[in-house]
C-alpha cells in the first residue's frame, strides 16, 4: 500500500525542542532559557506565566523569530525557524505571524482601517474583504474604522491592534502582555476577542501575561521559572492560576532558603 502523507494541520502549530538562550559571555552570562521543550496546540489559546526574569518573553520572542536561540530548534507551522535566513524570517513575520504588544504600536496619522490593513499593504498583498469584515465585526469596530488612534479609547486601540494581527490570517498570533496598559473593562474586551478568535475563527494564540485573570481566558497555562518549564494547567480559572502561582512561589522559596542548622544550641 502507498504511504499516506502526514496531515500538516494535525500537529502543534509551534514547538520548541531543547531550547537554550544565553545572553552575554563568561561570568556575566545569563541563561534566559534552559533547555525548554514544549508544544503549542493548533487552535488553542496558550498563556505563558512566570516571575520577572523567568524567560517567558524570551521564549515567545524565540518562537516568533524575533530573537535567535543559542541552541535547540523552533518549528512554526511546519517550518524550522532556526534554519531561515533573515529575509525568510521577515517574510514569515509579515505573512504568517501576527503580533499584539502591550504598546498598541498604531500609526497616529492612519485611520483604524488603514492601521488594520497596514501589514498587508506593506507585504503588497490584497485585502480579503470578507475576512476583514469578519475580523472587524468580531472586535466591534465597525463604527470606528474612519477614526484615528487619538480618537479611540485604549481598549479600542488595542482591539485595532488585535484586528491588525489577524488581518493576514496568520498561522499563529503572539501576544506579549496585551492588556498591560488597559483597565479591567477594556482588558475583558480584548481578552474576550482573543478567545473568540480561537473558538470561532480557528486562530492559534500564544500569550505572555502576568495576570491570572488574563490567563483564565486560555485553554492552557504554562509556568516558567529560571528559564525552565516547571508546570502547566489545563482549563484554568483565576483561582486555579493563583493557587498554582502560590505553590510555585512556595516551592521556589523553599529551594532558595539557606540550610537550617539542626541541634545547634543558641546562646543567650
Amino acid at each position: 500500500m502507498p504511504e499516506t502523507a502526514a496531515d500538516p494541520t494535525a500537529g502543534p502549530i509551534a514547538s520548541a525542542r531543547d531550547l537554550v538562550k544565553i545572553y552575554g559571555k563568561g561570568e556575566t552570562a545569563v541563561r534566559a532559557l534552559d533547555g525548554i521543550s514544549v508544544d503549542f496546540g493548533r487552535g488553542d489559546l496558550t498563556a505563558i506565566m512566570g516571575p520577572s526574569g523567568s524567560g517567558k518573553s524570551t521564549l515567545m520572542h524565540c518562537m516568533a523569530g524575533l530573537d535567535t536561540p543559542t541552541s535547540g530548534t523552533v518549528v512554526v507551522d511546519g517550518d524550522d525557524v532556526g534554519r531561515m535566513k533573515q529575509s525568510q524570517l521577515t517574510r514569515l513575520r509579515r505573512t504568517r505571524l501576527g503580533f499584539v504588544f502591550q504598546a498598541f504600536n498604531l500609526i497616529p496619522t492612519l485611520t483604524a482601517e488603514e492601521n488594520i490593513t497596514l501589514p498587508l499593504d506593506i507585504a503588497r498583498r490584497p485585502v480579503d474583504r470578507d475576512w476583514f469584515d469578519t475580523v472587524v465585526d468580531a472586535v466591534g469596530l465597525r463604527d470606528r474604522l474612519d477614526h484615528r488612534p487619538s480618537e479611540l479609547s485604549g481598549g479600542q486601540q488595542q482591539r485595532v491592534a488585535c484586528a491588525r494581527a489577524l488581518a493576514s490570517r496568520p498561522a499563529v498570533v503572539f501576544a506579549d502582555e496585551p492588556t498591560g496598559n488597559l483597565d479591567s473593562r477594556s482588558s475583558g474586551e480584548v481578552l474576550g476577542f482573543l478567545r473568540r478568535s480561537v473558538d470561532e475563527l480557528g486562530q492559534s494564540v500564544v500569550m505572555v501575561t502576568h495576570d491570572p485573570t488574563a490567563a483564565s481566558y486560555a485553554h492552557r497555562v504554562l509556568f516558567l521559572a529560571d528559564g525552565r518549564l516547571v508546570a502547566e494547567l489545563a482549563d484554568p480559572t483565576s483561582e486555579s492560576v493563583l493557587d498554582a502561582l502560590r505553590d510555585l512561589g512556595a516551592g521556589r522559596a523553599e529551594r532558595d532558603a539557606p540550610p537550617v542548622a539542626v541541634g545547634r544550641r543558641v546562646s543567650r
